[in-house]
């Protein structure tokens, strides 16, 4: 890591209240837990709330493909905590599937609603109470999948592909955009993962996963913004 990008981290998060999207499972749920971990308030986004099982987390219906939730449970966050100073973009999809021309147009609607549409409307809502904190941090879950400016873009899997790409432009926009005004927008790449998604056979555990999302989660003003991390080093975009 360079000067430059040298962070300014809290040590710790009490005081503090996070939002995770997706967070009943996998990293996701890592995220949340470690976020517990560090002293912040966390609610657990989840479209079923039972699926919630850390006592020492707030449940909170959000399904990020339904708008009319997004705003409840902003709202309630609002209303109960009265403040956001963390929003974790997690919650995604992955389709298996191969070159575009063979890809079901319904999964590439369903992954884009999912994996961009929804941290777009989630961000959005959620930018008022962000904006109102010191350093309010978005953290947005991408994928070396995504990356585009090595020539790493073959290999199938298209609609998760181009939903991560259009992340990447999601948290560059918010950078560009409200940088001036103390938001702090990153992107990680977690690696390969042994979760639901990732499956089986994958290098990585979630707690490993979550690591660089939680350190990007902790912060603080004036540190790094606009880029795409792993392993807690920026990486091309």
């Amino acid at each position: 890591m360079t000067e430059d990008t040298q962070p300014d981290l809290y040590d710790s998060l009490d005081g503090q209240v996070a939002v995770v999207t997706g967070a009943t499972r996998g990293i996701g749920a890592e995220i949340a837990a470690q976020l517990v971990d560090h002293g912040a308030t966390v609610y657990a986004g989840a479209r079923d709330t039972d699926d919630v099982t850390a006592p020492d987390q707030r449940p909170v219906t959000l399904d990020v493909t339904e708008e009319s939730q997004i705003a409840a449970a902003v709202d309630r966050i609002e209303e109960e905590a009265g403040r956001l100073d963390v929003l974790v973009n997690n919650a995604g999809v992955f389709p298996r599937s191969g070159p575009l021309h063979t890809v079901d147009t319904a999964d590439l609607d369903h992954t884009l609603a999912v994996n961009l549409r929804g941290p777009t409307l989630v961000t959005k809502h959620a930018l008022p109470l962000l904006l109102d904190a010191e350093a309010g941090r978005v953290v947005n879950l991408s994928s070396g999948l995504g990356q585009f400016t090595e020539g790493q873009m073959g290999g199938g899997y298209p609609p998760y592909r181009l939903s991560k790409v259009g992340l990447g432009g999601l948290t560059a926009y918010l950078d560009g955009e409200y940088a001036s005004e103390g938001l702090l927008a990153n992107a990680v790449s977690p690696g390969w993962v042994r979760t639901d998604m990732g499956g089986p056979s994958a290098n990585r555990s979630p707690a490993e996963g979550a690591d660089t999302a939680v350190w990007l989660s902790r912060f603080g003003p004036a540190s790094p913004s606009g880029r795409l991390w792993k392993d807690r080093e920026t990486i091309p975009w």
